[in-house]
């Protein structure tokens, strides 16, 4: 009687185990010791003679799972209860763990009753006197490649919040460095940049310029709208500036109406030159705020190093002076600080 067990395709992974077999007892006593293992371990052992491929012995579990029992079993072969294709595998497999001589580990995979399985079996060939025998352990790996896929997905979860974690950690991080209205770099995080490039235009021998900006008083319309005009101009004064200078470059919010620019390789000349098209874009500069439409200049200082200072202290005194020569003049326009002169 052929059991119904609908099978498509099966392959086989065969694995050897590097460990001589010990010498077996007879076939009894091997079935006695496997069968009362697999019930303490809730495997499925069968044992099955090599020259025919009948089964001889089987435990609980491995019936239980080809859905017969022991009786039916017994004097039967693969090719009884499964399907020509699958039982010719199998039978390979046992030719393959007697042919290695040692104990042979195969993974299985296959459809049985409808559904994608996999089997880990582990064979052991032996004799009994003339006759020889094969012992074969099927462990279900239904339930390790359950565990196996919940680890999985519990290992892209940690990944996640790892990469979460991460950004978090990131934001924060470029928190601290930046003003969050304009964009900017923070006046601790421009001061260091500034002094490293104070180090390395000394080391170079090159010169760089330091520009101060402060926003010219409001008009009237601005000024009525209060901290909320404010804030909006400093959003727009912060893309211009991010507009207007090189990933070298750097330049930062210093408080609530001044701002500075670090002009890296950038002489006296040329940084004059590129802050005076700055401030023309700042007085067209177009801001809307509740439907108003808002307008903004601003002063602006231009030291350079070392043309002006030969220091950290004297540039930003020499830019200070420059920045408070262009309120003097009444603002919206670019000052330029003294050019220091060597005696001979």
């Amino acid at each position: 009687m052929t059991m119904p067990i609908a099978t498509e395709r099966s392959t086989i992974a065969t694995t050897r185990v590097d460990v001589a077999p010990p010498d077996l007892p007879p076939v009894a006593l091997l079935a006695q010791a496997l069968l009362a293992l697999a019930e303490q371990q809730g495997l499925a052992v069968a044992v099955k003679a090599v020259d025919d491929g009948r089964y001889l012995q089987a435990s609980p579990a491995f019936t239980s799972l080809l859905g017969t029992d022991p009786a039916s079993l017994v004097g039967r072969t693969d090719a009884d209860w499964l399907d020509t294709a699958t039982a010719a595998l199998l039978r390979a497999a046992d030719h393959t763990a007697l042919a290695q001589g040692a104990a042979l580990a195969s993974e299985h995979r296959f459809d049985w009753r409808g559904e994608r399985r996999e089997f880990k079996v582990l064979r052991v060939a032996t004799t009994q006197g003339d006759r020889r025998l094969l012992c074969c352990i099927w462990q279900d790996l239904a339930p390790q490649r359950q565990r196996e896929a919940q680890l999985r997905v519990a290992l892209d979860q940690l990944e996640q919040q790892q990469k979460a974690n991460d950004a978090l950690r990131q934001e924060l991080s470029e928190q601290g460095l930046r003003d969050q209205a304009s964009g900017l770099n923070s006046r601790a995080h421009f001061d260091d940049q500034m002094r490293r490039e104070l180090d390395l235009s000394t080391r170079e021998h090159r010169e760089f310029a330091l520009v101060y900006m402060a926003l010219d008083p409001f008009n009237d319309k601005a000024g009525a709208l209060g901290a909320r005009a404010q804030e909006r101009i400093c959003e727009a004064m912060g893309r211009l500036l991010r507009g207007n200078t090189r990933a070298m470059d750097a330049s930062c919010r210093m408080d609530d109406r001044h701002f500075a620019v670090l002009l890296s390789g950038v002489g006296l000349a040329t940084a004059h030159s590129r802050m005076e098209g700055l401030r023309r874009q700042c007085a067209t500069q177009i801001v809307m705020l509740d439907g108003e439409e808002l307008g903004f200049t601003v002063a602006m200082g231009v030291a350079s190093f070392p043309h002006t200072a030969h220091g950290h202290d004297e540039l930003i005194a020499a830019c200070s002076a420059a920045l408070a020569e262009a309120k003097r003049r009444g603002g919206n326009t670019v000052a330029l600080a003294s050019i220091r002169f060597e005696s001979a």
